[in-house]
């Protein structure tokens, strides 16, 4: 079947020289004409729409990764190989077009700067980063990985992570794309016995979906797995996450928020699994929706299979409007009704940007958030 990426893929594997990464790429593209984008009738698309991206002619760009691609003692294509590109059209497509970066943060280093991924498509172009990340043993650093595209563009993402023993890695990612951009993420995380904390900011893009994919591979691993989608207009955003306790006593926490206005529309799908040795396991998921629209709609599903009973795991999701008690309470204190909403708002979602650590991203954040209210507080 011929496609629109054929001859910009003719082009990325001419520039490939790493023979083993130019087969992968080429089963990858195989891949990718054999599913093309995911329809509605796909189980885990059924929510979402994205024909308008399969539609659209994309001329391909540079993403503007500026790392190293290979890095001593690392083969690219070995961890390239751990990539499950054949999870859907999207993965494939970017890993046969895939810019590639390497991350190693050196085992007991830590890293006090964040290391920064900034990535931004222009009108027309569709960019297809990929970026591995390996925090070795005793490390400790933190990645902010951040998307901008302007006007109709078309990002294809992916970040491989992998978290050794006794390390501790903050990842925030934060998707402001354009509202007319179109944004697909995929973030798969390997998590030994050390820590992962994750933020995923979810406030831009016309169509975006971002699928996380957790695995716990050594005892005593721990991770936080929380975001914020925060919607208007016709903005549509999808989450689906997934957490897998294959060994035993870890901890995962995932709260979720989303705030819908207009005829914004949101999804989110987590799913826990706790196999069958994996006792000891504390696994607890949250998903909190608030509407300020007649109009705005949210899907949730959370899912918890437990294949143990010595486990502490629980999930639950709420989807509803602004508290009247809590609304009347600073009505009675004199505020105006717009205020009053708005703090209330502001305050659902500073729940989850308060995770983050590095003020300027938290101060960028807030402002975009107060924006989105109209408000000032």
């Amino acid at each position: 079947m011929e496609t629109q990426f054929d001859e910009s893929f003719k082009a990325r594997l001419a520039a490939e020289d790493d023979a083993a990464i130019r087969a992968l790429r080429e089963r990858a593209f195989a891949a990718f004409i054999e599913k093309g984008f995911p329809s509605l009738k796909d189980e885990d698309w059924k929510y979402t729409n994205v024909s308008p991206i399969a539609k659209e002619r994309w001329q391909t760009a540079a993403a503007g990764i500026e790392l190293e691609h290979e890095d001593a003692g690392i083969r690219a294509h070995e961890l390239l190989e751990r990539f499950r590109y054949d999870r859907n059209g999207f993965t494939a497509l970017n890993l046969a077009m895939a810019e590639i970066a390497i991350i190693k943060i050196a085992k007991d280093t830590v890293v006090d700067e964040p290391i920064e991924l900034n990535f931004a498509a222009a009108e027309g172009k569709a960019i297809f980063p990929h970026v591995v990340v390996i925090a070795e043993s005793g490390s400790k650093a933190t990645i902010v990985e951040s998307y901008s595209s302007q006007a109709r563009s078309f990002t294809n993402a992916a970040v491989q992570i992998l978290v050794e023993d006794n390390a501790k890695l903050t990842h925030y990612r934060v998707q402001k794309d354009s509202a007319e951009a179109f944004n697909y993420g995929v973030t798969e995380v390997t998590l030994g016995k050390g820590s992962y904390d994750s933020t995923n900011i979810n406030l831009g893009g016309a169509i975006s979906r971002h699928d996380i994919e957790l695995k716990f591979t050594a005892e005593g691993g721990e991770a936080w797995v929380d975001g914020l989608y925060m919607l208007d207009g016709e903005q549509h955003s999808d989450t689906h996450s997934t957490i897998d306790h294959t060994v035993p006593n870890c901890l995962s926490h995932q709260t979720y928020k989303g705030v819908l206005n207009g005829r914004s529309r949101g999804v989110f799908n987590g799913k826990v699994f706790v196999r069958e040795n994996a006792h000891g396991t504390d696994a607890q998921q949250q998903n909190k929706n608030l509407l300020l629209s007649n109009d705005a709609r949210v899907d949730t599903k959370p899912q918890l299979e437990i294949f143990n009973d010595d486990v502490k795991c629980s999930h639950g999701a709420t989807v509803g409007q602004l508290e009247d008690e809590e609304l009347f309470y600073l009505l009675t204190r004199g505020l105006p009704e717009s205020l009053a909403r708005n703090l209330l708002t502001y305050g659902f979602a500073e729940e989850v940007i308060n995770k983050i650590e590095i003020e300027a991203i938290k101060s960028d954040l807030d402002a975009t958030v107060l924006n989105r209210l109209h408000a000032e507080i």
